[in-house]
């Protein structure tokens, strides 16, 4: 049998979660104790009414008003309690809520999480398990509140006068009626939908902060991120819509909730029509003042209800991530006999569909250095990913020091693993804690040595705390190649047999890349390395050179074996001499 929600949070809730029943208690009990001033208030008018017009003879006035204040004290302190005791419990529920999905995430393939969208990964994580901490903080607490009270009210409805309570109920049948017309099926749906248009335009917006520097750096406007601004116009196309759908109903939900006045006016003047009895006319002075809380309470019904399918929706989001498939372990894991790699009859597809990576075979010796180079999408960049395990493969096997990589404990395989991307990122922390993530156990004097070896030294000692300075959000930022030398740094400390560079000069300029290439070549020492070029120099003095096209590898051998073949390769490099010449003659001209 399929768990309800609550009861899913009530197990994130651990020993907690006597608080959350407790909460409800306490919060019931403040409604019900709430509703004991406005009787106060009643004697009141009554003992005022009776006195008429000798006011100086009415009794016990300064007691009822002090009772009032009193039970309005006690409701609230007891209220106040109730959400101590909630919070307590929501705060605990959301922190084992986030604590489940990272942990979740750390399992998964690095390539299945970068597919999931670090914009939708991180509203799941900070806002759907806030939604959860919501609800049960505060929402949970006063619907039971909201309960509470039409049960203490049904019952001071009926003792004065059950003819005028019975008249004040028909405004929340009205309202009920609307409120489920409008809280359905179709409301659920539509939540849903809301939510998946906020998703979106915050995965699209993470992409497009990405990609300020191009945006700028070419003179273009939002306009070029059209996936962008389709979000953002689909969400504003969607909310009007919707509030539109929403206002016939609203307005009569409102109409309703808020008319018992009219019903207790025309009510009181059929009753009166033989005369009016001072009894009568303090029972209608009772329900005029008490009746408000109805309409404040039907709305908060009408609230909870839309806040039950928010959390509904929050869970089954934090669930799409919770039932991914985690990075398969081997029962009985190996160890690399050396840096070797060998790919053998390898497919891979991202949607199960279409191959993207068709039957490679490949083998690269220990210390050995080559080359992936070839088309932009023809796969070099997933190829390498799978070497690294981003993904398993669809078929075939690759094999680490004679071991399917399948069979290599994960953390054995990121340590014989190190991976340079071209777009390099560091994290907000200080410059020591970034390279320290190469390896967390360094001391400060090996990482210092790691970023001396890497070409950093010029960086820290331009900075205002050396290697204490903090990098990101009030701290300092770098550019691109200072960032790519860091990374580096942090590859050196981290010291894998096995380097894989995708492209790691791309974005450097050319002071920087001399740098890099520098820190490249120290790092590389002893290493098996495997590039993805997209600039043939720096695949000139190579081992090997495999070039892929298509999802296969169309040519092998050395880059002169490869010229004479007069192949793709050869092209590839003709093309790119002619745009060396190109460029060199244009800045001759200038």
């Amino acid at each position: 049998m399929k768990q309800s929600n609550l009861s899913r949070l009530m197990d994130y809730a651990g020993s907690r979660r006597v608080l959350l029943y407790l909460s409800w208690i306490l919060s019931a009990l403040s409604a019900i104790v709430a509703l004991v001033p406005f009787w106060y208030i009643w004697r009141i008018i009554h003992a005022v009414f009776l006195a008429a017009p000798h006011f100086e003879q009415a009794g016990h006035l300064a007691v009822y008003g002090w009772m009032a204040v009193l039970f309005a004290i006690v409701s609230v302190l007891v209220y106040i309690a109730a959400l101590m005791c909630s919070h307590m419990a929501a705060f605990r529920v959301a922190s084992n809520l986030r604590k489940e999905l990272v942990r979740a995430i750390a399992k998964l393939p690095l390539g299945a999480a970068e597919e999931f969208g670090s914009g939708r990964l991180r509203k799941i994580i900070n806002e759907s398990s806030a939604a959860t901490e919501t609800y049960l903080a505060h929402q949970l607490p006063d619907k039971y509140g909201a309960i509470a009270t039409p049960c203490g009210l049904l019952l001071l409805l009926l003792v004065f006068d059950w003819r005028l309570g019975l008249l004040s109920l028909v405004p929340v049948v009205l309202g009920f009626l609307i409120m489920s017309a409008m809280t359905g099926k179709n409301m659920e749906r539509k939540m849903k939908e809301y939510n998946n248009a906020l998703e979106v335009m915050s995965n699209e917006a993470v992409e497009y902060i990405r990609g300020v520097p191009v945006v700028k750096t070419f003179g273009q406007t939002v306009f070029s991120f059209k996936r962008f601004k389709d979000s953002i116009d689909s969400y504003e196309k969607w909310v009007i819509a919707y509030t539109k759908g929403l206002r016939l109903p609203m307005m009569f939900y409102t109409t309703a909730i808020n008319g018992v006045f009219a019903f207790l006016i025309a009510g009181a003047l059929f009753f009166t029509a033989g005369g009016v009895t001072n009894a009568f006319l303090l029972n209608l002075l009772f329900y005029i003042i008490i009746t408000p809380v109805i309409s404040l309470t039907l709305t908060k019904i009408m609230f909870m209800s839309e806040n039950g399918m928010i959390v509904a929706d929050a869970l089954e989001r934090i669930d799409s991530v919770l039932t991914l498939d985690p990075l398969a372990e081997a029962a009985a894991p190996q160890t690399p006999k050396d840096n070797s790699v060998e790919l053998e009859n390898v497919r891979f597809s991202y949607d199960g569909k279409t191959d993207v990576i068709k039957d490679i075979s490949l083998s690269i010796k220990p210390g050995e250095t080559v080359a992936f180079v070839g088309p932009s999408g023809g796969g070099k960049s997933t190829l390498a990913s799978l070497i690294a395990r981003f993904f398993d493969t669809k078929s075939g096997s690759i094999r680490i020091g004679s071991v399917n990589v399948k069979n290599i404990r994960k953390d054995d395989l990121m340590n014989t693993v190190s991976f340079v991307f071209q777009n390099s990122h560091l994290i907000k922390a200080s410059i020591l804690d970034n390279v320290r993530m190469g390896k967390t156990n360094a001391s400060e004097s090996e990482v210092m040595e790691a970023l001396k070896a890497a070409q950093c030294m010029d960086i820290i000692g331009k900075l205002p705390d050396g290697v204490h300075t903090m990098f990101g959000t009030k701290g300092v930022y770098l550019s691109g190649g200072e960032q790519q030398r860091l990374t580096i740094a942090r590859a050196m400390l981290k010291n894998a047999p096995i380097l894989i560079l995708d492209e790691a000069t791309a974005f450097a300029d050319p002071d920087n890349e001399n740098k890099v290439q520098a820190a490249l070549s120290e790092l590389s020492k002893g290493k098996t390395v495997i590039m993805i070029a997209h600039r043939l120099s720096t695949v000139a003095n190579v081992d090997r050179i495999y070039v892929i096209e298509n999802g296969r590898v169309v040519e092998t051998g050395s880059r002169n074996e490869l010229i004479e073949q007069d192949g793709l390769f050869a092209r590839m490099w003709q093309d790119y001499q002619t745009s060396v010449q190109w460029k060199v003659a244009k800045e001759g001209v200038r």
